[in-house]
């Protein structure tokens, strides 16, 4: 495979890494703009080292893994279980057996409530979520609820956009919850929760607290055992992974009290005609072949982000993007923003609308300009009614988007202006 070039630590050199991503780096047709692929917190573009490891595989070594006794089955074996202590390292779990691998966040939630939960809740318990959660970190609790007749409190919003932290402990005071299930980063406003408070109060209370880090884990250092979080879930898709790679992280005390979450082969220990007994953790959640080729993939993924960018980095960059775009943004004339003042509180996320323009249109203009932007309720649709809109246009960042990028986004912008007669 071809080596990626070494990124200089001191910082992110967003051109020396956009170089490193095929798709970024694709012939432009005359009188067309370079992609602005300003759309990762759907989900990011890939390395070539990620592609390369992902061809590998299926090239030199695919194979199923686990039971064939032979030389290519073994070292996709030896691959694929080595992801797990890549994972646990990167979010300083205490074991890669603590590393469930699933296919995305929205799987790794549904897990934690078809299995904990309904081990574990009952009627009358009560659970608490927020405002601003992701449909992944909505539905399956109230598909959940009508099973069993749980309550769910809802932490509110403050001004700023942010968990009201002070309603959150009136909240768990008043009952204590079962369950505190939040994200870390919203996907759609960008807020960065204080997940550090939130943990500590969902303990003190007695709870378990699960956290959607679908898009923390790509951008922050998340450290699961300095936050005391029980259940991690996250996305690997969208930390320049392939598509359909995923972890449930949980505290191996709880896993292994958990009943599985679906069965078949691979998660059993023995099976009889009279009844099953089933593999330890993690196995025991992981029926069926897995997508062994796509966690190789991850797991060179991590590293890159880890190892190579450094998450300090990559979160200096989007602060710095993030701060460029607020600023040319503020030329825009009708633009109204969304998210935290506080940009220490915010991700490389900007949720707008513009004027009375759809944000459909906004999108369409800025795709004939070569910008690729977000635009609906980006499955938060509590959240837009909240901030009493129907959807919004969403430009979020990571560590190949340069100035240039957010400078086209501006063109767009003000072309969709003179479109609609706004300026």
């Amino acid at each position: 495979m071809t080596e990626s070039k070494s990124i200089p630590m001191a910082g992110l050199d967003a051109e020396a890494i956009r170089a490193q991503f095929p798709i970024l780096n694709q012939p432009v047709p005359e009188g067309k703009s370079p992609l602005a692929f300003l759309d990762s917190a759907a989900s990011s573009q890939k390395p070539a080292c990620v592609i390369e490891a992902v061809d590998d595989f299926y090239r030199s070594y695919n194979a199923n893994i686990h039971r064939g006794v032979y030389e290519l089955s073994e070292r996709a074996s030896l691959a694929y279980e080595g992801v797990r202590e890549i994972i646990a390292d990167l979010i300083n779990a205490e074991s890669g057996r603590e590393c469930v691998f699933v296919r995305n966040t929205t799987e790794a939630i549904n897990l934690v409530a078809a299995s904990w939960g309904r081990a574990n809740l009952k009627a009358g318990d009560r659970i608490i979520l927020s405002v601003m959660e992701h449909h992944s970190n909505l539905v399956p609790w109230h598909m959940l609820r009508e099973e069993i007749g749980f309550e769910i409190a809802y932490i509110p919003l403050t001004d700023e956009l942010e968990l009201d932290l002070e309603a959150f402990e009136r909240l768990v005071r008043e009952k204590a919850p079962k369950l505190v299930a939040v994200t870390h980063v919203s996907n759609s406003i960008g807020t960065v929760n204080d997940i550090a408070t939130i943990s500590r109060l969902t303990h003190e209370a007695g709870g378990l607290l699960l956290v959607d880090g679908a898009q923390s884990v790509p951008h922050l250092k998340v450290d699961v055992r300095a936050l005391d979080i029980d259940f991690l879930a996250l996305s690997g898709h969208k930390m320049m992974a392939p598509l359909g790679s995923g972890v449930l992280y949980g505290k191996y005390k709880l896993l292994d009290a958990m009943p599985p979450y679906m069965g078949g082969g691979s998660m059993i220990r023995k099976v009889t005609l009279s009844g099953t007994t089933f593999a330890d953790v993690p196995a025991k959640f992981e029926a069926g072949t897995p997508a062994v080729a796509d966690m190789v993939g991850l797991g060179v993924a991590a590293n890159y982000l880890k190892d190579e960018l450094g998450l300090e980095n990559v979160r200096a960059h989007e602060l710095e993007m993030l701060e460029y775009a607020l600023e040319r943004l503020e030329s825009v004339p009708g633009l109204r923003l969304f998210g935290p003042s506080n940009l220490d509180h915010r991700s490389g996320v900007v949720s707008f609308t513009l004027g009375d323009i759809h944000a459909h249109d906004v999108s369409s203009i800025l795709d004939s300009e070569n910008v690729a932007v977000r635009a609906g309720h980006h499955c938060n649709q509590p959240l837009m009614q909240h901030l009493d809109v129907a959807a919004t246009t969403r430009a979020s960042f990571y560590v190949y988007t340069t100035r240039a990028d957010i400078d086209q986004l501006i063109v767009g912008l003000n072309k969709a202006n003179r479109i609609f007669g706004l300026a």
